[in-house]
């Protein structure tokens, strides 16, 4: 028998991306690969549990559910094996149980799943015996405030967008850090987006990438109506209010948790959240390695 390889952690919980595997070749695919994950897994000395969702949607009977609640109270460590946008969505709800998480890719490079699927055995050997880099990921908290009473409460871990309506024109919006006016801005909406966001939404509107050890938020109008509105980086310390002054249908978004139909006079009010989310990748592995890769910097150099 082959010995098992002792694991820095007991118990792992694997979470796959089973939301786009509607064809039942799909859903038999995603089964064998989560199968052969936690058998690789169960063969570092690990105990598996599924996440319950990802058990059901697959048919994965042979091991133990757990909510994801459960997983943040019982398991050391989760598995991820899908995208970022599945990494960024359970990121979310485990960063209050600091439980550490690795992504496995099963397509392009991510930003934040960023083990490739064909060669994570090789990789995650090592890291389950404590060979990693500790990469720590700021939250914010937003709500909407709506007459002095909360309507709506969230944790991004990309960005906070306030958005024009479809059919509608611009937005004006009214933007206060700390308390202070900064500016009206007539746009078709704004960004207010993590470190981690810098390289999403944020990005394809002009505004700088953010090194993930940066304490600060970036603040980008979308389309702005004058052209000297450019992004602004601010403290993550600081409250950013943002205030629906004129506009139809104006809607907010929370990475991917949406409000549509905002009222004049309601306000976005995002603060740092006292909770961040703890990412391993590979040992040596550096933020700029990621960025080359998934940016296609220096193609076709020496």
């Amino acid at each position: 028998m082959k010995p098992r390889v002792k694991s820095q952690f007991r118990h792992v919980a694997v979470i796959g991306k089973y939301q786009m595997a509607h064809a039942a070749n799909a859903v038999a695919a995603s089964r064998a690969t989560l199968d052969e994950i936690a058998h690789f897994l169960m063969d570092q000395g690990c105990e598996v549990a599924m996440e319950a969702d990802t058990a059901a949607k697959l048919g994965l009977s042979n091991y133990t559910a757990l909510a994801v609640d459960a997983i943040g109270r019982h398991c050391d460590l989760c598995l991820v094996v899908g995208g970022d946008g599945t990494m960024l969505g359970i990121g979310r709800r485990l960063a209050q149980f600091k439980v550490p998480l690795i992504g496995i890719n099963q397509g392009r490079l991510g930003f934040i799943t960023d083990i490739a699927l064909d060669h994570y055995a090789a990789t995650l050997a090592p890291m389950l015996t404590g060979h990693y880099e500790v990469d720590d990921r700021s939250l914010m908290h937003a709500q909407v405030m709506r007459d002095g009473r909360c309507v709506f409460s969230a944790l991004a871990m990309n960005d906070v967008v306030v958005n024009r309506g479809a059919t509608s024109g611009m937005v004006e919006l009214r933007v206060e850090v700390d308390g202070h006016f900064v500016a009206s801005q007539r746009a078709d909406g704004l960004i207010i987006a993590t470190p981690t966001g810098s390289t999403a939404y944020a990005l394809s509107a002009g505004g700088p990438l953010l090194h993930p050890s940066t304490p600060g938020w970036v603040l980008v109008p979308i389309a702005p109506h004058t052209l000297s509105n450019r992004p602004l980086v601010l403290s993550h310390g600081a409250e950013i209010a943002i205030e629906i002054v004129s506009g139809r249908d104006a809607s907010a978004n929370f990475d991917m948790q949406s409000l549509a139909s905002l009222m004049h006079g309601d306000r976005i009010v995002v603060r740092r959240s006292e909770h961040q989310v703890r990412f391993l990748h590979p040992k040596g592995w550096t933020y700029f390695d990621t960025l080359r890769q998934k940016l296609h910097w220096n193609e076709g150099g020496t």
